[in-house]
């Protein structure tokens, strides 16, 4: 159980914070304490009372004060981020003990366990704004979304953000090959798909292959291809606390796991070659699409049908038009990924995206 107490929580902070202050003589509750911390990766310092040097209780990014030492912190200064943790859940008194420390929160173990391991890992990690999050998809078969994909997730990278390419595409045949990483050491799909809860967004990154100054979760070349959809939630949750641009490559069909995937988007780009039978099939998939993502554009690929353009494409569809997408021929052959020469017409499509969508709270 964790209640609230009418204070603002402490503002978040960029980059990797310290860990918590724990405060309590009671043995069994700080092995608890610690077993969370440890947990959410972070390392506490602990005292018995209010620390002697003042500077640890007032710059802890969290404080969480066992109920047995509510009396010996009464008098320190008023700061938030101050958590009570208690076990009895009948003690009423917490409430006022918590009023004369003046913590934000009133927490019982063990129902409040995953509340406080968030919590504490929110704080360890300095989280600020999540990273804007942009899904690509084809509509149809061969459009080229893998391609933008990574030209976007290139560009963005190249620009100086954080930025992190996911590949939910099983069958895609794995976008660290379109990106030439394929034996570049770090962990895939695979790894995580046991992944459950709260994933550390800094161990996540470091420990994907980094490809073009980009991060990069992609598929290996066993024969998973599917990740249950409480492990996506759990690791793109991850990707997006961490700031900067999350660029995820998504398949045309619709499950539990790419559904998952779309509820994260901040917007999706749906590619399109001009002409009437992808613009058909581009249809349906923005039907399908729509359910779940809101916020969902068309980018549309020639070379043209007769009577179409951009624009005609966009209305047919019903949906905002970002842009034409250029064609530009693979340089893969010479280390050259999609998007990677700066001068070239894909990669100033895609600068002009991210200018258009700029991305908040990213950091390098």
């Amino acid at each position: 159980m964790a209640g609230v107490i009418t204070h603002d929580r402490p503002p978040a902070a960029e980059g990797r914070q310290g860990g918590p202050l724990i405060v309590t003589e009671d043995a069994e509750l700080l092995d608890d304490l610690l077993r969370l911390c440890a947990a959410a990766g972070a390392r506490p310092e602990v005292h018995h009372g209010v620390p002697e040097h003042r500077g640890s209780w007032e710059a802890a990014p969290l404080v969480l004060v066992g109920d047995d030492a509510a009396r010996r912190v009464r008098g320190a200064a008023r700061r938030r981020g101050v958590v009570l943790v208690g076990r009895d859940q009948d003690d009423s008194g917490v409430w006022r003990r918590a009023v004369e420390i003046g913590a934000d929160h009133v927490l019982m173990l063990p129902d409040g366990e995953q509340w406080l391991v968030d919590r504490i890992a929110d704080v360890a990690e300095g989280v600020g704004r999540p990273a804007l999050t942009v899904g690509v998809l084809g509509g149809r078969g061969g459009a080229g979304a893998s391609t933008l994909a990574c030209a976007l997730a290139v560009t963005s990278a190249r620009e100086g953000r954080r930025t992190l390419l996911v590949d939910a595409d099983p069958l895609g045949g794995g976008l660290d090959v379109l990106l030439g990483g394929e034996g570049v050491e770090g962990l895939r799909w695979p790894a995580f798909a046991a992944s459950r809860g709260r994933v550390g967004g800094g161990a996540l990154e470091e420990s994907l292959p980094e490809l073009h100054a980009l991060r990069v979760l992609s598929w290996d070349r066993g024969d998973s291809v599917a990740i249950p959809p409480q492990a996506v939630r759990a690791v793109l949750a991850a990707a997006r606390r961490r700031g900067g641009a999350v660029v995820v490559d998504l398949p045309r069909r619709i499950d539990e796991g790419v559904a998952e995937a779309l509820a994260q988007l901040d917007l999706g780009v749906l590619v399109v070659p001009a002409d009437l039978r992808a613009i058909a099939a581009a249809g349906r998939v923005a039907s399908s699409v729509g359910m779940v993502l809101r916020d969902l554009r068309v980018a549309v690929r020639g070379p043209y049908a007769p009577g179409l353009d951009d624009r005609e494409v966009a209305r047919l569809l019903g949906l905002p038009l970002v842009g034409e997408v250029p064609l530009e021929p693979p340089l893969l052959d010479g280390g050259v990924p999609p998007g990677g020469s700066a001068r070239g017409p894909l990669a100033r499509f895609c600068s002009a995206f991210w200018a258009r969508v700029p991305v908040e709270g990213g950091g390098v």
